[in-house]
């Protein structure tokens, strides 16, 4: 099943999306699938096909600043969490889409979490993998390094920063064609690594983190959590827990995935989100 390549303007920003359409129509909410950094949405083009199959719309937007969605200077986009959460609601009420599945992963696709809580009567399920979830949670310091005066600078114009993080990060080799499609956008224009850098420096990750911990307790749509079990920078004791506590949380956990499972282990982690959407009626 073919992946469809599309923009939209929202605002003052354009996005850039990508999207599998079932064979039939389905009244199934749309799966908006978001991408950690430093990716794209490239990195559900496995996945996103076969959620098709399954009849429902699969979406994975480049998040403002990364792929080949718009670079902003920081006048228009201050990339914060607040304002990446902000902006995916806008770039939904775009699309005419009133409710959704949401697939998150990594750093940045945590705003999708934050998103959630922010919106829950918009969101028909959450299913998470890889990401921040504790307020323990630390930036890799290679991550680190992109944000630092200078060296940050250098490092970010440097496509292969993109091989040496999703490789290392995924604990596997990725192919040749693939780190071509993630180097694209660093070789298309200095803004990306310029979006990286102040992705980077306004994480704001202890407060997302903390506002994330308060927000599990009063959620309670279904979620599942697939967890790489090897994953190099993110402990799984966080999701765990929250698999034990909370009677709506799933966990499905892949024994040797690292931090971007969806890279090695699609068929996996597609079987799980299958079977955890049949069990819940969607």
């Amino acid at each position: 099943m073919a992946i469809a390549e599309n923009t939209i303007q929202v605002g003052a920003l354009k996005w850039f999306y990508q999207e599998a359409t079932p064979s039939q129509e389905s009244d199934n909410p749309p799966i908006i699938l978001l991408h950690g950094i430093p990716a794209h949405s490239y990195s559900w083009c496995e996945i996103m096909p076969k959620l098709a199959q399954g009849g429902h719309r699969a979406i994975a937007p480049d998040w403002i600043g990364f792929g080949f969605s718009a670079k902003s200077d920081g006048r228009d986009f201050p990339y914060t969490p607040y304002a990446f959460r902000d902006a995916l609601a806008a770039f939904l009420e775009t699309l005419a889409i009133p409710i959704c599945h949401l697939i998150i992963q990594g750093f940045l696709g945590s705003v999708g979490i934050q998103y959630a809580f922010r919106h829950p009567d918009k969101v028909a399920s959450l299913t998470i993998l890889n990401a921040p979830l504790s307020p323990e949670v630390k930036l890799p310091r290679q991550m680190q390094q992109w944000g630092w005066p200078l060296i940050g600078d250098m490092l970010t114009q440097d496509p292969l920063l993109v091989d040496r993080s999703l490789e290392k990060g995924s604990g596997f080799v990725i192919s040749d064609r693939n780190l071509a499609i993630y180097r694209k956008p660093f070789l298309q224009t200095s803004a990306a690594g310029r979006s990286l850098i102040a992705t980077v420096k306004n994480l704001q990750l202890p407060q997302s983190m903390a506002e994330i911990q308060s927000g599990f307790g009063n959620w309670t749509k279904p979620t599942l959590i697939i967890w790489g079990m090897e994953d190099p920078w993110l402990p799984s004791k966080p999701a765990q827990n929250l698999a034990r506590k909370q009677d709506n949380i799933e966990l499905v956990q892949l024994e040797e995935g690292k931090h971007y499972p969806q890279e090695h282990w699609e068929d996996d982690i597609t079987k799980a989100i299958v079977k955890f959407f049949h069990r819940q009626g969607f």
